[in-house]
């Protein structure tokens, strides 16, 4: 079958196997031989999650246990961040991170190792991992924990599958009040100062921005800043009804140009009048708002679109943040989905993305023009130190890769000791070097 990430960039034809069980997943990895990669629910912008041979876990959805006293639940690794919320957000309990769609599986968020509006107080994913079941040849399963095998657990979390097949993993949910969130929203006129809010609010559980990033001059920056943390009071009801709606077909590309971006742009930043406004809401619009609205990744067309996420070292934040909005002001091809967060301190997994600093995320439609305004910002990010977001990437060239990523030798070393490398193949991997 044809099929791609969420990006719908690249396509690629693919043999697809969807067992129904650990011993299927055994299976299939044995019928298929070497070349494979897992995959979940494709929410990976990229090439991630694409290979000749793809093992679908999304039936591997079973709740195995949980301990109410701990919130230790131990689930397959096709179980849906929904699902998860579905059950145990009415009971009191919540992930301790998520990213900003609900709909990726629990092996797809360890092999990412996401991260949320919270990094820089509860940092990644995998750091509320307790321990991970791994599949690493036909009839070779290994449990991988902090203490157990850590060089293989080090290497799993973030590393994009490229280990071996999670069958099920033990995590930690934490205690809620309320599945309300208590939202403030602050508005600020350009970069140094939607930066100094972000330093201002940092005991904040949760703070994004969304940032105009066509506008230029002495707006260059002006962005929105949402803080937020769980309600006090307010009851664990989950929301009513069903206001999802569905995108039917594929937008004209034309529709998104620099100035349709620019009008959206001034509405969005305009519909907040005072410097700061306080709301109180529901868990769902304020983690997940692109969730309301089904196959999103449509208005973009049909060739797609590519997510640029990068990070940059708190040190280089305005310096390089500044140079790297001014170019894409230049471009005229800004990004109404346009994300501004702050990292903490960085894991020891060895390619997880986030380090201490600032990251930036902007959607793209494809176009041919496209590529040489990324290929710029690749190498202003590498400049000031920093590097790209290996879920969302479609494109990055492999001494991009190899330069920002300077752990991968040691990836490859643990891929090599488990006979991974060679077994599990991503387009992705190919792509940067590492197959």
């Amino acid at each position: 079958m044809k099929i791609s990430g969420w990006g719908r960039y690249p396509v690629v034809e693919a043999r697809v196997d969807w067992p129904k069980s650990a011993a299927g997943v055994d299976e299939a990895l044995r019928s298929c031989g070497e070349g494979s990669i897992a995959r979940g629910l494709g929410r990976s912008y990229g090439d991630s999650s694409l290979s000749a041979n793809m093992i679908s876990t999304r039936w591997l959805d079973h709740l195995l246990s949980f301990d109410a006293e701990t919130g230790l639940l131990h689930c397959e690794a096709g179980v849906s961040l929904s699902g998860i919320l579905e059950v145990f957000a009415p009971k009191g309990w919540f992930l301790p991170v998520t990213p900003g769609t609900r709909f990726v599986t629990v092996g797809g968020a360890i092999a990412s190792d996401v991260h949320g509006k919270n990094h820089h107080v509860a940092g990644c994913f995998c750091d509320h991992v307790e321990s991970l079941e791994l599949l690493l040849e036909p009839g070779r399963t290994l449990r991988c924990s902090p203490s157990e095998n850590a060089g293989l657990f080090r290497a799993t979390c973030g590393g994009m599958g490229l280990t071996g097949i999670i069958l099920s993993a033990a995590i930690r949910l934490k205690p809620v009040k309320s599945l309300l969130i208590d939202q403030t929203t602050y508005k600020s006129s350009n970069l140094r100062e939607s930066l100094e809010l972000f330093a201002r609010h940092e005991d904040k559980p949760y703070s994004v921005a969304w940032i105009d990033c066509i506008s230029g001059g002495e707006s260059l920056g002006r962005s929105l800043l949402m803080t937020g943390d769980h309600a006090s009071e307010g009851g664990l009801q989950q929301a009513g009804g069903n206001s999802r709606i569905e995108l039917p077909v594929d937008m004209p590309p034309a529709l998104l140009n620099r100035y349709s971006i620019r009008a959206f742009n001034t509405l969005y930043y305009h519909r907040i009048r005072a410097k700061s406004v306080e709301s109180r809401l529901h868990y769902e619009p304020f983690f997940y708002p692109l969730d309301s609205i089904g196959s999103w990744n449509r208005m973009y067309g049909r060739n797609g679109f590519t997510q640029y996420q990068f990070v940059v070292p708190k040190e280089a934040g305005y310096p390089a943040m500044d140079r790297i909005l001014k170019e894409i002001v230049a471009s005229g091809r800004g990004s109404f989905l346009a994300v501004l967060k702050a990292f903490g301190k960085r894991n020891d997994n060895l390619l997880s993305f986030p380090v201490e600093g600032y990251t930036l995320a902007l959607d793209f439609k494809i176009e041919r023009e496209l590529f040489p305004l990324l290929d710029r910002l690749d190498a202003m990010v590498l400049g000031y130190g920093g590097r790209l977001y290996l879920t969302k990437d479609a494109r990055m060239g492999a001494e991009t890769f190899k330069r920002s990523y300077q752990e991968w030798e040691r990836f490859q070393e643990v891929r090599e000791a488990h006979g991974a490398r060679g077994r599990f193949i991503s387009q992705q991997s190919k792509r940067l070097g590492l197959d």
